[in-house]
């Protein structure tokens, strides 16, 4: 109505996005395998999806473009629409890209491509997204929508496992040229993806890890449980990185920044 700012959220939207919360990308984005039915434990952000105080972060912070609006809701009605990442969450990857004057950007993780439009949209114009997935069925859902942004040409897709598109980049003379990279994929490969970033990254550039806390369960992850292992053990490695400088945020299902130094 009257009087309401651009980008204010229905109270309906909102719970939707609430809903969608955590990134559950699994081996379903740039990896191999698909996660078990038990890793569809809580779908919210840390605070918890019916809280009020979810409600009220999203009330008073989110600025969604009305693009990005219609891709959170076509996703939210997908089977696997829990993979998305958290809007909060997608809105301070967008920021901190701004921030730091970035012109390449990885993604590792696509999903419907909610986050690749998100930077693509504060990208100059002569900025890339290189966006990385194995999965071009999720991404045909959010394509249209790059377009009718007007920033499809901002993000070169590839369709092929996410480490040898890193490889390809590094073995094309790419290293220490891009400025950001966001990684949301297979919880397998997440040293390996860490690792090929960092070099392909250059220093005061921002790697941001997503699912860093794993719904709570690298509080105490089990054996036979590889995807939890894997990112309890980068979790441990990067505490004590010093290339990086780092912050872990309990923000949709936690994130670590790591700032190239």
């Amino acid at each position: 109505g009257p009087g309401m700012p651009l980008f204010s959220v229905p109270k309906e939207v909102a719970i939707g996005t609430a809903m969608l919360g955590v990134a559950f990308a699994t081996g379903m984005l740039a990896g191999e395998r698909r996660s078990s039915a038990s890793h569809k434990l809580m779908v919210g952000s840390i605070i918890g999806k019916s809280s009020p105080l979810w409600q009220y972060i999203l009330d008073h912070s989110l600025r969604e473009h009305p693009i990005l609006k219609k891709l959170r809701l076509i996703t939210a009605d997908h089977p696997w629409g829990r993979m998305m990442v958290s809007c909060d969450e997608a809105q301070l990857m967008a920021n901190l890209v701004k921030l730091i004057k970035a012109k390449k950007v990885i993604e590792i993780g696509v999903f419907t491509g909610y986050n690749a439009l998100n930077m693509a949209l504060v990208l100059p114009d002569n900025g890339r997204v290189i966006a990385c997935d194995i999965n071009e069925d999720y991404v045909k859902i959010g394509k249209p929508l790059w377009k009718e942004a007007g920033v499809d040409h901002k993000i070169d897709l590839r369709i092929k496992p996410a480490i040898q598109t890193l490889d390809e980049l590094l073995d094309s003379g790419e290293a220490e040229t891009f400025d950001f990279a966001f990684i949301d994929a297979d919880k397998e490969s997440y040293n390996e993806y860490y690792e090929k970033c960092l070099r392909l990254i250059r220093k005061g550039g921002i790697i941001a890890i997503d699912n860093v806390l794993w719904s709570g369960r690298v509080l105490k992850p089990r054996k036979d449980d590889l995807e939890t292992q894997s990112i309890h053990h980068l979790n441990e490695k990067l505490l004590r990185d010093a290339r990086v400088s780092i912050s872990m945020l309990p923000m949709g299902d936690g994130v670590t920044l790591a700032f190239k130094l």
